[in-house]
């Protein structure tokens, strides 16, 4: 038994069953992949995988339990790589954040700021995607800190922290004709098309869910990944937008004029996630005080440990 052959399950497993894909991932062959695959279950005595013919078809229930001791095996051995690059040197190495245009456009520049100032060989990729694509980056390894409002606590093999809170607003043309009304609602904003975010972005569930307890159904024209993308139609007269709060500058959003609505949203919560019994490098867990000051180091490193011991 070797970790080659434990990195290949996992692949197998991650591409769907579909060894051409895994092989691929993986920079090798086929039917390289499918021997070691083979090696291990004649090792190991039992099927891991269902096969019809040459064909992956499902893990057979050895193979589920086998699976969970893999994911488990790695992420130790990675961790006990970190741990080693730790100690030879403390202050750099890599961290990658996966997160939303949205967190990435308004929320992060400044905190990236202070932390690259503080720790300046230690290189940042930021990775952008939906929710569920951050979530299963940080699930992957492939990400160490997943930032979004969406999604994470829906993940076993996450867990996650509460970064800070944060609401929608309306946006409208300057000459729209609800600019300088006071006391605007959501029955009058329904009146009008509606430009927001696409379904599983950026708190999109609060605003479906603001109107529909009115009763009301809105007229949702255009919706999109991207505030930006959003703030240029509303700018163009398409609709009204609404999105996250942060994303409206008033410096650079000079065409657009906030309508106050009275806490029509309810508040939105960021998150941090983290993989379930992962080693953080002592960078990461400053990275995540900038971010969020209320989580220390040795609440989030507990919580990591107490999660892999409660899955055990």
């Amino acid at each position: 038994m070797n970790f080659q052959q434990l990195r290949y399950v996992r692949e197998a497993v991650r591409q769907n069953l579909n060894l051409t894909e895994a092989a691929s991932a993986l920079y090798t062959s086929q039917s390289g992949v499918s021997k070691q695959i083979k090696d291990l279950e004649d090792e190991l005595g039992v099927d891991v995988f269902v096969r019809r013919g040459k064909r992956l078809t499902g893990l057979t229930e050895p193979g589920k339990a086998v699976l969970q001791l893999i994911e488990r095996m790695l992420l130790d051995a990675e961790n006990l790589r970190r741990v080693a690059r730790q100690f030879a040197d403390q202050d750099s190495g890599h961290l990658v954040l996966a997160t939303t245009h949205t967190q990435a456009r308004y929320a992060l520049p400044q905190v990236i700021k202070q932390f690259t100032s503080v720790f300046p060989k230690v290189q940042l990729a930021l990775r952008q995607g939906s929710p569920r694509q951050i979530a299963q980056m940080v699930i992957d390894g492939e990400a160490d800190i997943g930032i979004t409002t969406e999604a994470l606590d829906r993940f076993p093999d996450i867990v996650t922290f509460p970064c800070y809170s944060w609401h929608h607003v309306a946006v409208v043309p300057k000459a729209h004709p609800l600019v300088g009304r006071a006391g605007v609602t959501l029955a009058e904003i329904a009146d009008y098309p509606i430009i927001t975010y696409d379904g599983d972005f950026t708190g999109r569930s609060h605003v479906d869910k603001a109107f529909a307890d009115l009763g009301l159904v809105p007229d949702i024209v255009l919706t999109a990944l991207d505030t930006d993308v959003i703030k240029t139609y509303v700018e163009l007269g398409l609709g009204v937008g609404i999105v996250a709060a942060m994303a409206v500058d008033p410096r650079k959003d000079q065409d657009l004029v906030v309508l106050e609505l009275d806490n029509a949203f309810e508040p939105s919560t960021t998150r941090i996630g983290l993989r379930r019994g992962a080693f953080l490098r002592s960078y990461a867990y400053r990275f995540i005080e900038m971010l969020a000051p209320a989580l220390k180091e040795q609440d989030i490193s507990t919580q990591l440990r107490d999660a892999l011991d409660f899955a055990a």
